[in-house]
């Protein structure tokens, strides 16, 4: 997965995706090609098409600021694409540096988790790594527990689905915001990819699209008894400071049925005294911390 194929990729599909019309130019009657061709982004940049071409096939990987600026007009970059495009364009050509322990959550990051009680909440790494979860989490997601992959366990559900359109929007959130936030050639990324590269034809499709997104807000249907399926708003914070980790809380609109699915699942975690918070070793605790 080298840094220049990413940036090569990047910039084919997205001048694929681009038809003449969104950019201001004629369609001739006999065009045969893809999206845009490559002579018509290079004048859009004000670049040399050679020196595009060469771009797209991988043989530039340091192009300047100035040309990044002008190809992310060109293309009709969003601003969350145009960071990955930059993020991607400046990646070092060597292979990052990996910690040598797994991602842990901060003792800070801990005791917040460990106090909302209110609503199901999680963490996880850049990654979907799932790094630790509170107890109305845990009992709205029970075959979901820390150090599993959040991603691996939406596509292994991907033929037990209730809604495959539901299951469709999910799948492709997680893959956008896999490319966004995963740092280019960590070997976890690699790992993941060429692992649901192989099992799953949806996520070969998604991958290839290129598509960026950060993790933000959702919308997530879950089957929760006795309510059957609900559907739940959730919002993603990144944890700043933390090293690409991200806070994962589900809401509902005051009255609705997900809101008492909700109170459910909180009144559920608190009459059972069972665990409550459950996290791999913080900072200053060697052990997995629960509270009930």
């Amino acid at each position: 997965m080298a840094e220049r194929s990413l940036l090569a990729d990047f910039l084919r599909v997205r001048r694929e995706s681009l038809q003449p019309e969104q950019v201001g130019l004629a369609r001739e009657g006999n065009r045969r090609v893809r999206g845009l061709r490559r002579e018509e982004i290079a004048r859009l940049a004000d670049i040399s098409s050679d020196y595009y071409l060469r771009l797209e096939q991988g043989r530039n990987h340091q192009p300047s600021e100035q040309v990044l600026a002008a190809l992310g007009r060109a293309l009709q970059l969003d601003e969350n694409e145009r960071a990955y495009f930059h993020r991607v364009a400046h990646a070092p050509s060597s292979v990052p540096v990996v910690e040598a322990l797994p991602p842990r959550v901060s003792e800070a990051s801990a005791r917040v988790l460990q106090q909302w009680v209110h609503t199901p909440a999680y963490i996880t790494d850049r990654h979907h790594d799932l790094l630790a979860l509170n107890a109305p989490a845990a009992l709205m997601t029970p075959g979901l527990t820390v150090g599993a992959n959040v991603m691996l366990d939406v596509f292994e559900h991907e033929h037990h689905a209730p809604s495959h359109e539901d299951w469709s929007k999910t799948a492709q959130r997680m893959v956008s915001a896999l490319r966004f936030h995963a740092t280019p050639g960590h070997p976890r990324l690699t790992e993941l990819v060429g692992r649901l590269s192989v099992e799953s034809r949806a996520f070969r499709r998604m991958w290839t699209r290129h598509d960026v997104r950060p993790l933000t807000s959702s919308i997530s249907v879950v089957p929760v008894e006795p309510f059957g399926l609900v559907e739940f708003r959730s919002q993603t914070l990144e944890i700043l400071g933390e090293g690409g980790q991200f806070i994962t809380t589900y809401f509902a609109d005051p009255g609705s049925r997900s809101e008492s699915a909700i109170r459910h699942l909180v009144a559920g975690a608190g009459s059972t005294r069972e665990t409550k918070f459950v996290v791999p070793q913080t900072e200053s605790d060697s052990r997995t911390a629960s509270a009930s």
